[in-house]
């Protein structure tokens, strides 16, 4: 069957269905009459930052195949290459290398050579894209993203009431990427500089000691605890069992897996236990009764225990946040951290930016005497919060 299409020649008016009140300008736009009309200067900046965003939303998912693909890798390990050596070295469709190595070159996310053709990573680019482990390491962690976009009508009907988003229902990648997000932040100040930070706590732990890792996602601070402080024993916990078993794997190719055990367990019911440390680490944001979570832990402290919260970094004041790190974490608060928090029920829900004060308030009704901010990184704020 072939389909037919008829064009009619009689104008079409844009302005009636207009609401009483309302003016149509071209193109049938309508606008309220009592809408103020935009400066065209602060239009044309407000355009040029959307333009940005949407090119760096477009761009991630480049970086991302880009990641998963090893071409990172393949790039750092080849030094400056063409598409077609890239390719040959990956195996992979000719064309498409270099039109991803292009995308690349004009992100500032590799250098390209006029003359040459090639392409190459500069050293920062390579920590930051290919060396996995490193500190500067940051590719790991964009899976967060697609893994967000991937639920976005989900949160939507949260945001209609229609049904709850709890942080297993999200797509896996999430999980994953997240672990590999603060994996290089843990790996780098957990034991340094955190945990010296507190009043007599890395001497203890060095003695031997009991730890409580709430939370704990794939284990990647419980090993690190476990490696750092031999002589002392973890147990770690997450209402996620597809985290506890990455947990249990990872501790077992550690070589921690006799000091270091994962139980799936809610936050809520750390068992009855005498521990010198617990750590809650960019977790207790998204528990839908942090006011009952840190209670359970405050009756779990031996004398002169600590809980380590780390949260995301965040100012007094919304204006604070209007930094690439603000933004980050408070559309990662609206996409995933809030919804989880409000599919556990409860009454005090943070989000991934809430003050200190407000921590401060938790934990005081909770029991403790005293949270403060002991230090801080790029990404992190560190609260050592006594009984």
């Amino acid at each position: 069957m072939t389909a037919t299409t008829t064009t009619s020649t009689t104008p079409i008016d844009l302005t009636d269905t207009a609401a009483p009140g309302v003016a149509t300008g071209p193109n049938g736009y309508r606008q309220p009459d009592a809408a103020p009309q935009p400066d065209r200067a602060r239009l044309d900046d407000f355009l040029a930052r959307f333009a940005a965003d949407q090119a760096a939303g477009m761009h991630l998912s480049t970086v991302v195949l880009g990641e998963q693909l090893g071409l990172w890798r393949a790039l750092a390990d080849g030094g400056a290459q063409t598409g077609v050596e890239l390719a040959a070295r990956t195996g992979y469709e000719p064309r498409l290398v270099l039109e991803w190595l292009r995308a690349q070159a004009v992100s500032g996310y590799c250098e390209h050579d006029e003359d040459t053709d090639r392409f190459r990573l500069t050293p920062e680019q390579r920590a930051c894209l290919a060396e996995e482990g490193g500190p500067s390491f940051a590719a790991g962690g964009l899976t967060t993203v697609s893994a967000v976009h991937r639920r976005v009508e989900d949160v939507a009907d949260a945001f209609r009431r229609r049904k709850a988003v709890p942080w297993e229902a999200h797509d896996p990648g999430l999980f994953s990427g997240v672990a590999r997000a603060f994996r290089p932040a843990f790996e780098t100040h957990l034991t340094s500089s955190w945990i010296p930070a507190l009043t007599g706590i890395d001497e203890r732990l060095r003695a031997g000691g009991r730890v409580a890792d709430v939370a704990c996602g794939f284990g990647t601070s419980s090993i690190l605890l476990a490696r750092a402080y031999p002589a002392s024993t973890v147990a770690a916990f997450d209402q996620h069992a597809l985290s506890i078993e990455a947990a249990r794997r990872a501790a077992a190719e550690a070589g921690v897996a006799d000091r270091v055990t994962f139980e799936v367990r809610d936050a809520a019911e750390l068992p009855d236990a005498g521990y010198d440390l617990v750590c809650v680490l960019n977790a207790l944001h998204e528990m839908g009764d942090p006011v009952g979570v840190c209670r359970r832990v405050r009756e779990n402290l031996t004398e002169g225990g600590r809980l380590l919260l780390v949260e995301p970094v965040a100012g007094d004041r919304l204006a604070d946040g209007h930094t690439p790190v603000g933004r980050s974490f408070l559309a990662a608060s609206t996409m995933i951290c809030l919804p989880s928090a409000l599919s556990q029920g409860g009454d005090r829900h943070l989000g991934a930016q809430a003050p200190d004060a407000d921590f401060a308030e938790v934990t005081r009704a909770a029991g403790f005497s005293s949270c403060r901010r002991v230090v801080e990184t790029p990404l992190h704020r560190v609260l050592e919060v006594a009984p």
